[in-house]
């Protein structure tokens, strides 16, 4: 075929045109998903709950709000949420307040209100409440998960029903008849099936006990203190304890098909410590994050001597009984404090903890940040901490989440009631403060306590 002078100048033109818009195309902003803050309105104050929202630009990682957020999390002290893997449902676990208005809950002092508050996720991010809620068995939740398949809720609570009983009784306290005789109380968790059309949560029973009557008790006792829970493979892995007695894990089985946990066994596994915070499965391994292990007085000395900030790395045994990973415990960075939740990157090459400080009212916590270690590839051990670690955040980071697209990371703050983002260098492990200005940050209504990201855009 041949073209004419005019014929191929005009190919040529069209040529250019389709080159300009393809590479116009490959760097035209769009969002890969939204980025979703549980927290509270620091103008209320009763803690009235609310839920901010974000789009994630995936150029540059910028965020921006969504039109309709903030709205109310359905209650007091939201402190966890839960996204449905490949779904459009949110959970908001409530906390509630104790009767001081306030949301630290103890046994003498619960708190009242708390809730499982349902929303769904619609076009450009919004969120519309579902007018339902959930309520736990026990008292003071703390903690919420799905399984992966989005089939199962579950909710930890730091105190089970017969922690509240006006008297004792062995022929039917769940806490001595799950956990043995002498277990008076206990914390426990509450499963729930969940309608995938609806969202709704229906309550799942406890077959695997029964009182004298027969009853079957409608929660999973765990042992007392229960600080956080965590899936890991086919259990469901509890940790508990306090600094003086030190902390341990139980396991549950976890079956698939039921939503059931089965106790393999009466006793907890110690950790030796006595500071967990949290316990994250991640890079096909459990790790607990301990900050500060048990006290100790060596021999034939006055001092106590303590342990920094440090991750201990296991994989699930026998009976989901935690082993030891080859490398033993990994020391944190000691120029942070807190530890409050661990990441694996989505190459599996880097691991990234994020430190809360010390809590203070200080709203520039210097003892706030990111730690990073690389994940030896032969080994799988995590190797001296990341060049440039540790890395900057907002004050008090209650969270940390990697976005969709799996080039940024942020926290959520609670100190400075802020967002803060990252870039991640995948080659080096080095977290970078997204482009613009210095401390680049966006602003929350009020504290914030959680955070959690989707990929749905539609």
């Amino acid at each position: 075929m041949r073209f004419t002078k005019f014929g191929k100048a005009f190919l040529m033109s069209a040529l250019s045109v389709g080159a300009i818009l393809g590479i116009t195309s490959c760097v035209q902003s769009y969002t890969v998903g939204y980025l979703y803050v549980t927290g509270t309105d620091s103008s209320s104050s009763t803690n009235n709950g609310i839920i901010s929202g974000f789009k994630i630009d995936h150029n540059k990682g910028g965020l921006t709000p969504i039109n309709g957020l903030p709205i109310s999390s359905g209650g007091a002290n939201p402190n966890r949420a839960v996204l449905l893997s490949g779904s459009r449902f949110i959970y908001v676990l409530n906390r509630g307040v104790n009767s001081s208005g306030g949301g630290v809950c103890t046994v003498s002092d619960p708190c009242s209100g708390s809730n499982i508050t349902l929303f769904a996720i619609g076009g450009n991010g919004i969120l519309s409440p579902q007018d339902v809620q959930f309520f736990s068995q026990g008292r003071n939740p703390i903690r919420i998960f799905a399984d992966t398949t989005g089939t199962f809720l579950y909710v930890l609570d730091h105190d089970s029903p017969d922690n509240f009983a006006p008297s004792y009784n062995p022929l039917t306290n769940g806490c001595t008849l799950a956990l043995g005789v002498g277990v008076q109380t206990c914390g426990d968790i509450t499963a729930f099936s969940i309608n995938s059309n609806t969202g709704r949560l229906t309550l799942v029973q406890n077959a695997q006990v029964t009182s004298a009557s027969g009853a079957a008790l409608s929660y999973f006792p765990v042992p007392a203190n229960p600080i956080d829970f965590v899936l890991a493979s086919t259990f469901v892995e509890t940790v508990s304890g306090t600094p003086t007695t030190g902390d341990t894990v139980f396991p549950y089985t976890y079956a698939s098909s039921t939503g059931q946990l089965t106790i393999n066994s009466n006793s907890a596994q110690p950790l030796n410590v006595g500071g967990a915070t949290e316990i994250v499965s991640a890079n096909s391994f459990v790790y607990v994050l301990d900050n500060e292990p048990l006290t100790y007085i060596p021999v034939n000395e006055t001092a106590q001597v303590t342990v920094p900030s440090q991750i201990l790395p296991f994989t699930v045994g026998t009976a989901g009984a935690l082993q030891q990973e080859t490398g033993g415990v990994v020391p944190g960075d000691p120029n942070l404090e807190n530890p409050i939740y661990l990441i694996a990157e989505s190459t599996n090459k880097f691991v990234y903890v994020a430190y809360q400080g010390n809590n203070n009212t200080s709203t520039t916590a210097a003892d706030s940040g990111i730690a990073g270690w690389v994940i030896d590839t032969a080994t799988r051990e995590l190797t001296p901490e990341i060049s440039g670690s540790p890395f900057g955040t907002g004050a008090g980071p209650v969270c940390l989440v990697e976005d969709p697209s799996n080039q940024f990371v942020y926290t959520a703050n609670f100190l400075d009631s802020t967002v803060t983002g990252s870039s991640i260098d995948v080659q080096a492990g080095v977290l970078a403060q997204l482009p613009g200005t210095a401390n680049k940050s966006y602003p929350l209504r009020g504290p914030a306590s959680w955070c959690i990201v989707t990929g749905r855009t539609s």
